[in-house]
């Protein structure tokens, strides 16, 4: 879908990169420029930068970069069309009604209308007689008819497909319907509802659009929970219940829970931060949506040992973020819901307020099946505790929780301290390796991302980078520089669909933009144009600089024509990767 000129200028204006990127990210001067912890992959130390000069944005840690519009592209996992309604609606603008929508951006919309047609569906059958079952489940476990309102709950009836059925009549197609995963496909083409008699609870996404639900049996059969598997629009892996209403809290907390029931029983008792996962452990991609909308976390899993190991695997992803960690000791009942109903909302506050620290937490579990009067077991929770703090970088932490070891172990401290030391010198040798690696497989995804073919000389990829970046610098070096340069000298695709666009824009007389180039290129192709105009600020902004890069680019593409690299012998191809 193509949009006016016109029109981009405007939802850019009202979109100014650095508000929309605030809301995701915490940002801080540097210089001209805004750095914060980069939304799109775990890290600790800021390696994301917003340009506010050219409304840009790139990570040097993950290579992510673009403009607004690639931004909550990316965030929010939208297509193009998508992301710019998106904009359109937060800056109140119409979304031009003459455009030809595109195949994606369509299926979205019809996908959305489908789940909300469904959602009404669900919560009128709970009110209904067919629903009385349902209801009573509800108010069994103590949910109030208001709860039931606030999140939209409803009931799936026990009938093959009085769903499918409703939503035919509504103009959806079948196979659109099994798309969506609402329906499902038998073997003899038969489709049916893909939930039947289970209380239904809707997944919203952060723009209030129904996009998944999640369906429980009103009895002990199996499976207890069914969820909607991934579509067009919702990815199972990044959603979380409820942050729709805990996102707006002004605590800066959320409380994260296993299941529905947990967080719908907590917001019902007060607790408006609560939010859980959708049927699986944590993801990293979770957690990094979680710590845009919170300073701290805490973990409120159930207290079983399956909630521990669940609880362990929680306080290492979010330990790759910038959040705080809290773990709750749950007592009085085995969760949320249940010491709630038991022992009242007073319990629960006073289990928030005594909630263990991370590394508190980790201490606890390295001694909790431990005799500390056992010599072996005190040997045992000492070496353990050492590899625990020996990951804290703080110095004063690490010194106070050192006298905690040595009084529990009956190990000095200077001899806990030593160890810990140790330990910290080999974790950064497997921290040095991890980064390593980190790098090769980014490398390897830029190869797979066609950047430049598989043994491009760096001084080929400079001349490309450094003679775009001089081109959108200035736009007159291309008529002055570049009359015998082609899209098709350079070496990598996506720097060809750079230049031909660039040199769409000169010509024009307009000034080059980064928002001109988001309709030709991916959101991780932008991220390679975000990188090259990084370069900016190091050019010499000079024709003599412009020509040379020039020059390096043409005398690589005469070096070996493509036809003639198979008639090499195997010394000069191995010329090719090392000559200098």
């Amino acid at each position: 879908m193509r949009f006016t000129d016109g029109f981009l200028e405007e939802l850019r204006a009202k979109n100014d990169i650095e508000t929309v990127v605030s809301s995701y990210v915490q940002l801080k001067p540097s210089g001209r420029l805004l750095s914060g912890l980069c939304p799109f992959h775990g890290e600790k130390t800021p390696s994301f930068y917003v340009y506010p000069e050219t409304q840009s944005y790139y990570c040097f840690g993950c290579g992510a970069g673009g403009d607004v519009i690639t931004f909550v592209r990316t965030a929010e996992n939208l297509s193009y069309v998508d992301a710019v309604r998106l904009l359109a609606n937060r800056a109140g603008l119409a979304m031009p009604e003459d455009q030809a929508d595109d195949g994606t951006a369509n299926l979205r919309k019809r996908c959305y209308s489908a789940n909300r047609e469904a959602a009404k569906f669900f919560h009128q059958m709970l009110q209904s007689d067919v629903g009385k079952s349902g209801f009573q489940y509800f108010h069994s476990r103590g949910v109030t008819p208001a709860t039931i309102r606030h999140f939209g709950l409803g009931f799936a009836p026990d009938d093959w497909n009085c769903l499918t059925k409703h939503l035919r009549s509504l103009g959806f197609r079948d196979d659109e319907l099994v798309q969506f995963n609402l329906s499902r496909k038998s073997k003899n083409g038969r489709v049916y509802d893909a939930f039947r008699n289970r209380v239904m609870f809707p997944i919203i996404d952060l723009q209030g659009n129904v996009v998944a639900f999640g369906g429980r049996v009103l009895d002990d059969s199996k499976p207890k929970y069914l969820n909607t598997s991934d579509t067009v629009v919702y990815k199972k892996s990044r959603g979380v219940f409820a942050l729709n209403f805990a996102k707006n809290n002004s605590t800066k907390e959320l409380i994260l829970c296993e299941g529905y029931m947990d967080v719908i029983a907590l917001h019902q008792a007060g607790f408006t931060n609560a939010v859980a996962g959708l049927g699986t452990a944590l993801t990293e991609e979770q957690a990094l949506l979680l710590s845009r909308y919170a300073s701290q976390i805490n973990i409120c899993y159930d207290a079983d040992e399956a909630g521990r190991k669940a609880a362990e695997k929680a306080v290492r992803i979010f330990s790759r973020t910038n959040v705080k960690i809290k773990v709750l000791r749950l007592t009085g009942g085995k969760d949320p819901d249940e010491i709630i109903k038991n022992s009242g909302v007073e319990k629960m506050r006073s289990i928030l307020s005594g909630a263990m620290n991370d590394t508190e937490f980790r201490l606890s579990q390295a001694k909790e099946h431990l005799d500390l009067q056992v010599a072996d077991d005190r040997l045992s929770y000492a070496n353990e505790a050492v590899k625990i703090l020996a990951t804290l970088s703080n110095p004063i932490e690490r010194d106070l929780y050192a006298s905690k070891i040595a009084n529990e172990s009956g190990v000095s401290k200077s001899a806990v301290l030593s160890q810990i030391d140790r330990a910290r010198h080999y974790q950064q040798k497997k921290q040095d390796q991890t980064r390593f690696a980190l790098i090769e497989k980014q490398m390897n995804a830029f190869s797979k991302n066609d950047f430049y073919p598989p043994g491009t000389p760096i001084r080929v990829r400079n001349a490309e980078e450094h003679l775009l970046a001089s081109l959108y610098r200035n736009p007159d070096f291309l008529t002055s520089s570049c009359k015998e340069l082609s899209a098709n000298d350079f070496s990598s695709q996506t720097n060809r669909t750079i230049f031909q666009r660039l040199t769409k824009i000169i010509e024009q007389g307009k000034n080059p933009s980064i928002h001109a180039f988001n309709d030709c290129l991916t959101p991780d192709e932008m991220g390679h144009l975000s990188k090259i105009l990084t370069l900016s600020e190091k050019l010499g902004n000079n024709q003599k600089e412009c020509q040379d890069c020039v020059a390096a680019i043409q005398e690589a593409k005469k070096a070996v024509a493509p036809q003639a690299i198979g008639k090499l012998s195997d010394d000069d191809f191995l010329k090719l990767f090392t000559k200098k």
